[in-house]
């Protein structure tokens, strides 16, 4: 059985990539710098690699023939994609599946959205390798960070305002990007991945507050404000803009997306933000 590759293993994707593949049998070949963070189980082979280091990525790679490909640098840069398709190239990877995000090359003003998701993309269609791209929209899992905000007495701060998530459940991504791993029915295909629903940053805590029976408030802020206290926190500055480029573009409305692709590739309707909520109110901290 060919051996499938999983960057980013220990991630809130990549590790779910991990957990269906292994359910379903296949060989997986889990990447990470930090391998003790990776539990041992039947048919997974654990290979510590780091993109910053050409050798390791060599290995990581060598009789794989495909990939799921995730990259989560500190600060925006394709250094990190670039170097693992060069490496799958050269070992003869025949097909890669590429998480990326919702908005991608869309322009808000004069800033590029996921400019660094967007030439990660273009390398890829350019690797000479079979390929599918997953663009998702915002998790529902970014609710378990306004927890502890709420646990640290802070409102959770909103500088999307008005504009509208497709919020998807990370185990939906996951569970796409098995499929286009495993079968070829989505090669070239580019899936940007919704759940049911739009809901705004505060309709979403009001649905988090009532599952977890506590108040949990948010605040408006201003770019320049989270800007200051995301670069105060020691966020790299080209991380920050990222972040507010992001929230300029769904604020003015852009991510108020919803699509038939987790429907298409997995033939049954996506998880809603509260079906999400319900299932993981324990880890929420549900009185």
């Amino acid at each position: 059985m060919p051996v499938i590759l999983v960057t980013g293993a220990t991630g809130t994707i990549g590790s779910k990539v991990l957990d269906i593949l292994t359910v379903r049998g296949q060989r997986v070949r889990a990447v990470t710098r930090d391998p003790e963070k990776i539990s041992t189980r039947s048919g997974v082979e654990v290979v510590r690699a780091d993109f910053d280091e050409p050798a390791s990525l060599r290995q990581a790679v060598a009789t794989v023939r495909t990939m799921f490909l995730l990259t989560a640098p500190a600060s925006p840069t394709t250094r990190h994609d670039l170097a693992i398709i060069d490496a799958a190239r050269s070992a003869g990877v025949r097909k890669v599946v590429k998480l990326s995000a919702i908005g991608t090359g869309e322009k808000i003003g004069a800033d590029v959205v996921g400019a660094s998701h967007l030439a990660a993309e273009r390398a890829v269609r350019d690797s000479g390798m079979a390929w599918t791209i997953l663009r998702p929209s915002s998790f529902a899992s970014n609710a378990l960070r306004w927890v502890e905000a709420a646990d640290q007495g802070r409102p959770v701060l909103d500088l999307t305002g008005p504009g509208r998530h497709g919020v998807v459940d990370p185990h939906d991504v996951a569970a796409v990007a098995v499929e286009a791993l495993l079968s070829s029915t989505h090669i070239g295909r580019i899936y940007t991945l919704t759940g049911p629903e739009l809901l705004t940053m505060t309709e979403q805590v009001t649905c988090l507050s009532r599952a977890v029976g506590r108040r949990i408030d948010t605040v408006a802020v201003s770019p320049e404000r989270a800007a200051d206290e995301m670069l105060a926190a020691g966020m790299d500055r080209s991380a920050v803009d990222m972040i507010i480029t992001g929230a300029a573009w769904v604020r003015a409305g852009h991510n108020a997306i919803l699509t038939d692709d987790v429907a298409a590739v997995l033939g049954r309707p996506p998880t809603s933000f509260q079906s999400w909520v319900m299932r993981h109110r324990r880890a929420l901290g549900a009185s």
